[in-house]
């Protein structure tokens, strides 16, 4: 199977027929390897994909998206709507229904109250939750029961869905983390890395940037699942390790986020041991842009702070720098049939995918000619450029991994040829992504000018991922450096226009107000953005039930796997 065949509409997935699930744990053990390391297992204190993926398989939301981005009810009976009764007519609130009977995974009840302290947990004001923007416009959460909640928000609001919903919005017991509101969120190290959970698995071991070990949850709901007693999750390492580890010497399972050159995919996919699976969600690989000034002769607290950047908040020299860039060589050094150029911060699904931005066609000249006549220029002939005596010296950083590297790399040459200074520095992924507060290497702190990385969203409806770029969600240190607003970005009519989306019903009128958010981020010095990237994981042949999902946690059904003879 080559790998263009599998980059199939949304998303293509690999999976065996249904199993009969003979007995919970039947099945043995399951290996599972990330790259990129996990670091804690409470998603509301870190934004790495590799912290909220393992953390799905221990702890859930009330619904969650399918492999085709469907809202799909998990711990109620139903996804709420107008229709249902759900919904109130005026779109104020939203009620939902618990599934009776469902307990933690140390035997008590699941109720009501433990998804409204979730949410006190998140807003906290000195908490530094980094999924604040799920809990946007939310005014109240009340529980009449110990089987409903209701989420009353302060005006109307079409998508209700950001609350307790998909992988990043899990629900966390009160009682476990009852001591662990506000400022002592971070130091509750016993529940952050062994959380108590509804899911398949429970935690026996958690080494931070190492190794997790799990065992099938004995309270899970369904009893005859998960079909795999323990777990074994290792993290770190590089992605061509990982792939090794599934397609050609079958030590593991499943192989997350192959961020790896096609012919090499195409290549271990020989080993004859394991199969890729692939499929375009939201994923944008993208450079972003400091807004702030992270100069170090600046102390701690005031590094990536205090605004502005001395240059990179001229349009020219932004503009410039992302003219300079050869989009289709990235695509096809990188990523080949698993990636797509884009110019886009939101570029699926499709409606909110902006076609006013055009960046398909490097134009060195074009971007040297832009810092002249904005009087940036080389004053002194050590062939770097100066704004208001500033040298265009820039520290560009990302997490250690081929590909990145190779684009650094290539990017470099690129800033150099229009007359920039660039120092380039990786940091190993699980710090980069991780949520250490003291620590000066996380993507978060961002003591850099640039830093390149991907992420994306849960679900098809980006509004809180769109309110990633409101001012008031930047990383500080009163918000123990936590906040999805990576690059500072700050606009006022950003923030108007955010809000004007959270009030609007109409499907045609959101995807429009996304696409011009989109277009506001990128054209006033948020990120630049470089490839649209497909999902790429690996999966034994003994491995079935896998099912690849872009719109939520990869590891969103691993209660279905189950092996298979290979």
């Amino acid at each position: 199977m080559k790998l263009r065949t599998l980059m199939l509409g949304a998303a293509a997935s690999f999976a065996l027929a249904p199993a009969a699930f003979a007995e919970r744990g039947a099945d043995g053990e399951v290996r599972i390897i990330y790259w990129q390391a996990p670091s804690i297992l409470n998603p509301f204190l870190s934004g790495g994909t590799k912290d909220v993926e393992s953390a799905s398989m221990i702890i859930e939301p009330l619904a969650r998206y399918n492999e085709v981005g469907e809202l799909v009810p998990w711990l109620v009976d139903e996804v709420p709507t107008v229709a249902n009764g759900g919904v109130n007519e005026e779109l104020t609130q939203i009620t939902w229904k618990i599934t009776e009977g469902l307990t933690w995974s140390d035997g008590t009840p699941f109720t009501s109250a433990d998804v409204k302290f979730t949410y006190e947990y998140c807003t906290h004001p000195e908490g530094g939750c980094a999924q604040l923007t799920k809990f946007e416009g939310v005014e109240s959460v009340e529980t009449p029961d110990d089987l409903t909640v209701v989420v009353n928000f302060s005006g109307p609001t079409p998508n209700p869905y950001g609350p307790f919903v998909g992988g990043e919005s899990p629900i966390i017991q009160a009682a476990q983390f009852a001591d662990c509101l506000g400022a002592a969120a971070s130091s509750c190290t016993e529940q952050n890395f062994n959380p108590i959970g509804t899911g398949p698995f429970t935690v026996t071991e958690f080494k931070p940037n190492d190794v997790i070990t799990m065992a099938a949850n004995e309270n899970f709901r369904d009893p005859n699942k998960p079909a795999f007693a323990t777990v074994t999750f290792k993290g770190g390492g590089s992605a061509a390790a990982s792939g090794t580890a599934v397609m050609e010497t079958g030590e593991f399972d499943y192989a997350w986020n192959l961020q790896l050159a096609p012919d090499v995919i195409a290549k271990m996919q020989e080993g004859g041991k394991g199969t890729p699976v692939a499929g375009f969600g939201p994923l944008v690989e993208r450079i972003m842009l400091n807004n702030t000034n992270p100069d170090p002769d600046l102390g701690p607290d005031e590094r990536s702070v205090i605004r502005p950047h001395p240059f990179l908040s001229d349009p020219a020299v932004y503009k410039a720098m992302s003219m300079a860039i050869d989009r289709p060589l990235l695509v096809e050094i990188g990523y080949g049939q698993a990636g797509k150029v884009t110019c886009n911060w939101v570029p699926a699904p499709e409606a909110f995918n902006s076609d006013k931005l055009s960046c398909d066609t490097q134009d060195i000249e074009g971007a040297k000619a832009m810092l002249d006549e904005a009087g940036i220029v080389d004053s002194d002939g050590d062939g770097v450029r100066e704004k208001d005596g500033v040298p265009l010296s820039i520290l560009y950083q990302t997490s250690t991994n081929a590909v990145r590297q190779d684009f650094q790399a290539l990017i470099k040459e690129w800033w150099e040829m229009i007359g920039m200074e660039v120092e380039l520095r990786n940091v190993d992924a699980s710090v980069f992504f991780g949520g250490d507060a003291g620590s000066p290497d996380t993507f978060q702190k961002f003591y850099a000018d640039v830093e390149m990385y991907a992420n994306t969203f849960n679900g098809t409806d980006p509004q809180a991922y769109l309110g990633n770029g409101l001012c008031d969600k930047a990383p500080r240190p009163d918000t123990q450096w936590q906040g999805e607003n990576i690059s500072r970005f700050c606009m006022e009519e950003y923030d108007a226009l955010h809000d004007e989306l959270t009030k609007t019903a109409d499907m045609g009128e959101r995807a429009r107000i996304g696409r011009e958010l989109n277009d506001m981020m990128v054209e006033n010095g948020g990120m630049i953005p470089l490839v649209h990237r497909g999902r790429l994981s690996a999966h034994a042949n003994t491995l079935g039930g896998v099912v690849l999902n872009v719109w939520d946690s990869e590891l969103w059904n691993v209660a279905d796997w189950y092996r298979v003879d290979g």
